[in-house]
């Protein structure tokens, strides 16, 4: 391994340790606490060395963001694939999207909620997003045409139903009733 190659490997590690460092802590105390400074402390490196992976907290959100994104599209995948009837695969993609947001209420907040440059919808969606998106089309696209727009308002609705569960505005204990009305609902308004 040449010089270059090991600073490019310690280079990595370091962007990784230091988004790791961002979702751990955002999770522990949330993101008001996320700051280049803590940072710094945190990954045992100076704030000019996080300077010279991120522009500043922004930046860091945004890596935290496309990162959650991946973990989101495996996720999804693997509920998917873990059935081979299209109905129970889609119910097992909502359950799994409405579980990620529910376990990891910082990273669905850095992926949802928090301002970042990620863009949706575009030629410039960052590929991870892109697959989550698609695992959520794949679930659907069984059910009939336009699956993308079927995506779109089964992701608006189980945002919505992640968003109210964190705050506590509906109760939790009926969350499976409502995953199986609203799969429901989907499959019978394409059949």
């Amino acid at each position: 391994m040449t010089v270059t190659d090991r600073r490019l490997r310690e280079r990595a590690q370091r962007h990784d340790l230091i988004i790791a460092a961002a979702r751990d802590l955002a999770e522990a105390e949330g993101w008001e606490a996320v700051t280049t400074r803590r940072l710094a402390e945190l990954v045992e490196y100076s704030q000019p060395v996080l300077y010279s992976h991120f522009d500043g907290k922004d930046a860091i959100v945004r890596a935290v963001a496309i990162g959650g994104f991946a973990d989101l599209a495996r996720q999804l995948r693997q509920a998917r694939s873990a059935f081979d009837e299209p109905g129970p695969a889609l119910r097992a993609v909502c359950g799994a999207y409405l579980t990620f947001a529910a376990e990891r209420p910082a990273l669905y907040q850095a992926m949802f909620m928090l301002p970042t440059d990620v863009k949706f919808a575009s030629e410039d969606t960052p590929p991870p997003l892109k697959a989550a998106f698609g695992e959520l089309v794949g679930a659907l696209k069984p059910f009939g045409a336009q699956p993308e727009l079927l995506a779109e308002v089964t992701w608006a609705a189980l945002h919505g139903l992640a968003v109210l569960s964190r705050s506590g505005r509906i109760p939790p204990e009926h969350q499976e009733a409502r995953i199986d009305l609203l799969v429901n609902q989907l499959i019978a308004g394409m059949s």
